[in-house]
């Protein structure tokens, strides 16, 4: 007979819970600006699509700079400064859009937007490895993360139904109001972060524990987010009635899964999990290009779902469960800048790939990319080899 089981910690503390609420208020604001931005720049500025592209990538280029120094500061001086002043400038520099009659100016209060955003991302992802117990952290990742995609998901139906109501200018307070909620909500939370030596010598910029498994991360974050954005084009390229299909399908199996199997990633070995989400990811950008039917984009967009459900929690157990607590914000800064790369790139690697070969080919060989994600991580899922006696 097997003894009582010990308690798990507790995962669901106050702190948990004032921060993924934060986060639900933070990208609900962000998503906002996801759907008033590209009109903004097209109507009431009179530029084209490359002007959109050159205004949402502003806010991209700060992030992916300021990251991993924003790491290696929250460690040495603690998370909440970071997360209330990243949300609270994120709210002010918001209301910037106000007054702004120009691309020069949008780019400009895009850049300030990208470094706020880096603030609160890197310090909340800290913070969110401070709070889950070891043993959850997977568990953890997975369902907070629940609040950023209900946010971003949110967010763009609000952002229509404002500047219906009000034009632009109420999308832009509107935002800023929400994430100035984010902001009120984690200043509840204290200080997540233990005691730092002074002494201590900081990690390098990009910390050693987040190069293989971000550099994975990466690359299977280019197929989900060029999924995103290209399923509907393939749909309708394929002739297919209901072109969001793809993208609810995806959406439904990410949420569906980080919720009924949020503690897998606590209870499998992360590395094994993660390459499995990687291959899983890789068959389904395959699926959706040598299949460009509506059961094809149904079932791509299923398969692709899956990998994306247990990538990112799996990533998060494996760098967080080998990395000391005064070391964690320097990997937060490293891993999310792998998410950044991941996020921005997938278009921009599909959209070239579609220019030269066609949409559908474009899915297939983009496959190539969650696949040699999981070959970085091939090292770290291979059994060690036993040593025959004598």
């Amino acid at each position: 007979m097997t003894g009582p089981r010990e308690p798990r910690e507790p995962l669901f503390t106050r702190s948990f819970v004032l921060l993924s609420a934060s986060d639900l208020a933070y990208f609900l604001g962000a998503g906002v600006l996801v759907f008033a931005t590209p009109l903004f720049v097209t109507g009431p500025l009179g530029a084209g699509p490359a002007q959109v592209g050159l205004a949402m990538g502003a806010f991209s280029l700060t992030t992916l700079v300021l990251r991993p120094w924003l790491g290696r500061w929250t460690d040495r001086h603690g998370r909440r400064v970071l997360l209330v002043g990243g949300a609270a400038g994120f709210a002010v520099v918001v209301l910037g859009h106000l007054v702004v009659d120009s691309l020069a100016g949008l780019v400009v209060v895009r850049l300030a937007l990208g470094a706020a955003e880096a603030c609160y991302f890197v310090a909340g992802f800290a913070a969110l490895a401070d709070l889950a117990p070891p043993a959850r952290a997977g568990e953890a990742l997975s369902l907070n993360s629940l609040a950023l995609y209900a946010g971003i998901a949110l967010g763009p139906v609000a952002g229509q139904g404002l500047v219906e109501l009000g034009g632009y200018p109420a999308a832009w307070v509107g935002a800023a109001c929400s994430v100035a909620v984010a902001a009120m909500l984690v200043a509840l939370v204290p200080e997540t972060q233990g005691q730092v030596e002074p002494a201590a010598e900081p990690p390098p910029l990009l910390h050693p524990a987040v190069r293989g498994p971000g550099a994975a991360l990466g690359l299977g974050l280019l197929a989900m987010s060029a999924f995103m954005p290209f399923s509907v084009l393939l749909a309708r390229e394929a002739g297919v009635a209901l072109v969001s299909v793809g993208l609810l399908v995806f959406g439904a199996t990410v949420v569906t899964c980080r919720l009924v199997f949020a503690t897998l990633p606590d209870r499998v070995p992360a590395a094994p999990l993660a390459t499995t989400a990687l291959v899983a990811s890789g068959l389904g950008m395959l699926l959706l290009g040598t299949w460009p039917t509506s059961a094809g984009l149904v079932a791509g967009a299923l398969v692709c779902g899956l990998g994306s459900a247990f990538l990112t929690p799996a990533v998060f157990a494996l760098v967080f469960r080998s990395v000391p607590p005064a070391e964690r914000g320097a990997a937060a800064g490293g891993l999310s800048m792998f998410v950044d790369l991941g996020l921005t790139g997938g278009p921009l690697v599909l959209g070239s790939l579609a220019a030269a070969t066609g949409l559908a080919p474009a899915f297939a060989l983009t496959a190539a990319l969650p696949l040699a994600g999981a070959w970085v991580l091939r090292p770290r899922t291979a059994r060690p080899r036993v040593r025959p006696a004598g």
